[in-house]
């Protein structure tokens, strides 16, 4: 997504992913910061639901990158009801690609950001990423095997009450083309069911292999360790 997609789907976000899978990486992410004292970088951080998990989990400096204006004005937002958030937290207003730290950290997180980049893209991205860990660091992001993808008509992906309103969110796969699959998605908001406000955004995911990954990232000098199922940690060689 760019950034106006992201301003359209940023009322709906905490809604979505609280309903979905943030509970879970919560679960999953947490033994696997066992350790990490000193310096984190956090991969698409969007509104900060990741980010206090890191934070509790860690004593950790915290570099939430995010390239979207609407998603960084949330994330800042909620840093700025806890002063240990805004003391530990740098918010840097950038992607992925263009990340630059003072120092080698000692983790890396990432959830639920990596599909946004295509094949060529992620050949960047972990050339960066391995330039800004220390050795040894560790890159943990979530990923999991998908069927593949159908294209069809609008499905109703979450409904959410708020107040008098219904938030509603639809989703629809137009296209594919080898790992990339182009979706619309719709936000709607609606009372007593008349539609009071109503957008839709065109976005294209990339969904490589588990053993196209695998491949890449030894080819950038990373070493896969242990995971549970759904997530995925290297290390970059010492």
């Amino acid at each position: 997504m760019d950034e106006d997609n992201y301003a359209v789907s940023v009322p709906f976000y905490d809604l979505w992913h609280e309903d979905g899978h943030v509970a879970v990486v919560r679960e999953l992410l947490s033994p696997l910061l066992a350790g990490v004292r000193r310096s984190v970088i956090e991969i698409g951080a969007g509104t900060g639901l990741i980010t206090e998990l890191i934070a509790r989990e860690t004593p950790a400096e915290i570099y939430a990158v995010e390239p979207s204006l609407a998603m960084r004005s949330v994330l800042v937002s909620r840093l700025s009801s806890d002063p240990e958030l805004l003391r530990r937290v740098t918010v840097l207003p950038c992607g992925a690609r263009d990340v630059e730290v003072d120092e080698p950290v000692e983790a890396i997180v990432m959830i639920s950001a990596l599909q946004s980049f295509s094949a060529d893209e992620r050949a960047e991205l972990w050339r960066v990423l391995a330039g800004q860990l220390e050795p040894g660091g560790r890159l943990v992001f979530n990923w999991r095997e998908r069927a593949a993808a159908v294209p069809g008509e609008p499905q109703v992906m979450g409904s959410y009450q708020v107040g008098r309103h219904v938030y509603e969110i639809s989703g629809q796969v137009l296209g594919i083309a080898g790992e990339s699959v182009t979706s619309r998605f719709g936000y709607r908001i609606t009372q007593h069911g008349v539609v009071i406000s109503e957008d839709e955004v065109t976005v294209t995911n990339h969904w490589p292999s588990t053993e196209r990954l695998v491949t890449e990232l030894a080819a950038a000098g990373f070493a896969r360790d242990d995971a549970p199922l759904g997530m995925e940690v290297w290390h970059l060689a010492k």
